[in-house]
């Protein structure tokens, strides 16, 4: 029998505990002392399908997130027509944005879906070569300062006031580099290979070209070149040469997809680590040339291009996901006495209290519960039954905020708990329901619901005696959210958005509260509504949830980590389900009770064990 050894020139290494690990651990094997257990790292990357483009083109441009995408500019058959229209991606629909001013195809992109460059392009008659940029606030886009060389075919990146573009063809193919300012474009230096229809990643100061077309030679190239806000080094090559290709991410971590090959289109994806390219397992659906991209290295999306052969309107996502038992685990605790949905929790995994929900769907219920780390406890009954209750504070100081009695009726009550009983306290400002986090004196509540189907993005924060309303909203109205945090110090994660086509959107925005304000964070990994939430504003979980509309809809386990910048997936529920009661932190958490897919109530619990600090190896004297 073939040893690890001899497979991997490596011995198997003895560790104490897990170890902390990322995407250079793929395929790592190790023995866990402790639980005298073989361990190993699982990466899994895909392209699943996302929503469809509301029209059709090829030879377009992108940028943005995954989550937040601007597509503008383009062509179509016949003709082929020249495209301004702009397209805005929520995550998962495309929504019409403003015209560019001059139609064009082959151009490039540079920015934020709400702060975006489009650069250059070619335009009727014919495809001349234009040197025409436009800026788009969200809304609109504005001419602005010209480039200096006019050209189609090249590549941009980097942000509205800091762009780079480089590469494309007067008539020949260029090696023309550029720099924009936000208000004019100065000449930078020249690419070591003159070439068209390539891609490009990463910032002004820390950029990434790769691919394209090389006039006369009759086919496309797998140069790769690395530039560092002066000048440009050739660096290790693409397994494959391609161009009419797209890109996303940075200059340490790029992604490379789709293109054309000579006589074949391409449905190959390319990972660049900083220094070499590797193939992904991972293919597009179909082979697509003259696509455009945006995102992440983990989090990329491609539209548009020719899918094979006529415009197309399809939209993929590309995900590459780390599972291992560093990110933590799911284990059972005590089951709950009264299984029931969309219940309010909180406290910790140790000193938990979750309250009020029902069947789904169904009245809401007054029922409460203590959890001590293994058992339940009923305790005193809430005054108010209801479900979809907000919950904040410890087992003996708790609060639940509005919620609703039955599917159409809000209400406003809330409640104070002292660990027995439960009393009165100031109503909220509307009826409502929301996510909530801090302490029974020092909690807020944002975003929500206030009828069917009317959504909120205000605040409204409580004292211990009354509530206020804040001037800070929320950058995009939801409601079924998760949360974590303080009154001061929180975040909100997921939740549904309204849809004119569909009863509800799901939604993988993230915000950041300061007290006063929220921002825009880097958004979760998986869209989703009715999510269970706990931790801090640089430490939380998001668990479980619902994708509604989706295809098909469906209940999930999945669980995510966010460290104050990024998400990453964890290890998921081991029953899937949504609105469970949430408690704790990210090292030591709870989700109770929920919806699950296969019944209208469930009293399971599971406690959550975070991630495991990187353990001292010694290495086996044996294989």
């Amino acid at each position: 029998m073939t040893t690890y050894n001899q497979l991997a020139g490596l011995r198997v290494n003895y560790l104490g505990s897990d170890p902390t690990l990322n995407t250079g651990n793929e395929g790592q094997v190790w023995y866990n002392s402790t639980t005298g257990t073989l361990r190993a790292l699982v990466q899994i990357k895909s392209w699943s399908s996302g929503g469809n483009m509301g029209t059709a083109r090829y030879s377009l441009a992108g940028c943005g997130t995954q989550n937040l995408a601007l597509a503008f500019g383009g062509a179509n058959d016949p003709t082929p027509a020249h495209i301004a229209s702009t397209e805005e991606y929520s995550g998962y629909t495309w929504a019409p944005g403003g015209n560019l001013n001059t139609a064009r195809r082959r151009l490039a992109g540079a920015g934020t879906q709400t702060s975006a460059l489009a650069i250059g392009g070619g335009v009727a008659p014919g495809n001349t070569s234009s040197n025409a940029t436009e800026k788009y606030d969200g809304t609109s886009w504005t001419t602005t300062g010209n480039l200096n060389t006019a050209r189609f075919g090249l590549a941009g990146c980097g942000t509205q006031t800091a762009a780079l573009g480089f590469g494309g063809t007067t008539g020949t193919s260029t090696a023309a580099t550029e720099k924009f300012n936000g208000t004019t474009w100065t000449s930078g230096s020249n690419m070591n290979t003159s070439r068209n229809v390539l891609a490009g990643a990463g910032i002004q100061t820390a950029a990434l070209g790769f691919g394209g077309y090389i006039d006369g030679s009759g086919g496309a190239t797998t140069a790769t070149e690395s530039y560092n806000g002066t000048s440009w080094t050739t660096v290790n090559s693409l397994n494959t040469g391609k161009y009419n290709t797209a890109g996303a991410g940075t200059q340490a971590a790029a992604l490379n997809f789709g293109g054309y090959t000579p006589a074949i289109r391409s449905n190959q994806t390319e990972e660049w680590d900083g220094t070499n390219w590797s193939i992904s397992s991972a293919t597009l659906s179909t082979a697509t040339s003259n696509l455009a991209g945006a995102g992440s290295r983990p989090a990329a999306l491609e539209f548009g291009g020719n899918n094979p052969t006529v415009a197309t309107a399809v939209t993929q996502e590309y995900n590459s996901t780390i599972f291992s038992p560093a990110t933590g685990a799911w284990a059972s605790g005590g089951n709950m006495n009264t299984g029931r949905g969309e219940l309010g929790g909180a406290g910790t995994q140790t000193a938990a209290v979750a309250f009020g929900g029902g069947s789904v769907p169904g009245a809401g219920v007054t029922s409460t519960e203590k959890y001590d780390g293994s058992t339940w406890t009923t305790s005193g009954a809430m005054g108010t039954g209801r479900r979809n209750v907000a919950g904040a504070g410890t087992q003996t100081a708790a609060l639940a905020s509005g919620g609703r009695t039955s599917s159409p009726v809000f209400v406003n009550n809330t409640e104070e708990f002292n660990g027995s009983t439960w009393s009165p306290g100031g109503n909220l400002p509307s009826n409502r329901l929301g996510a909530s986090v801090g302490l029974q004196t020092a909690a807020i509540i944002f975003g929500g619901q206030t009828s069917v189907p009317t959504l909120t993005n205000n605040t409204s924060s409580y004292d211990g005696t009354s509530w206020t309303s804040l001037p800070g909203t929320m950058n995009t109205t939801r409601t079924n959210l998760g949360g974590a945090g303080t009154q001061t110090a929180a975040l909100g994660f997921g939740g549904y958005v309204q849809n004119p086509s569909l009863p509800a959107t799901p939604s993988a925005a993230t915000e950041s509260w300061n007290g006063s304000t929220w921002t825009s964070v880097n958004s979760m990994n998986t869209k989703r509504q009715d999510i269970n939430g706990f931790g801090t504003q640089t430490a939380a979980v998001g668990a479980g949830g619902y994708i509604f509309g989706g295809s098909p809809s469906a209940i999930v386990g999945n669980t995510e980590l966010w460290d104050g910048t990024n998400w990453s997936s964890a290890s998921p529920l081991t029953t899937a389900r949504f609105i469970s009661a949430p408690a704790g932190t990210q090292t030591a958490g709870l989700a109770s009770g929920g919806g699950p897919s296969s019944a209208p109530t469930n009293n399971a619990t599971e406690e959550w064990s975070g991630p495991q600090t990187t353990a001292t190896a010694s290495t086996l004297t044996t294989s």
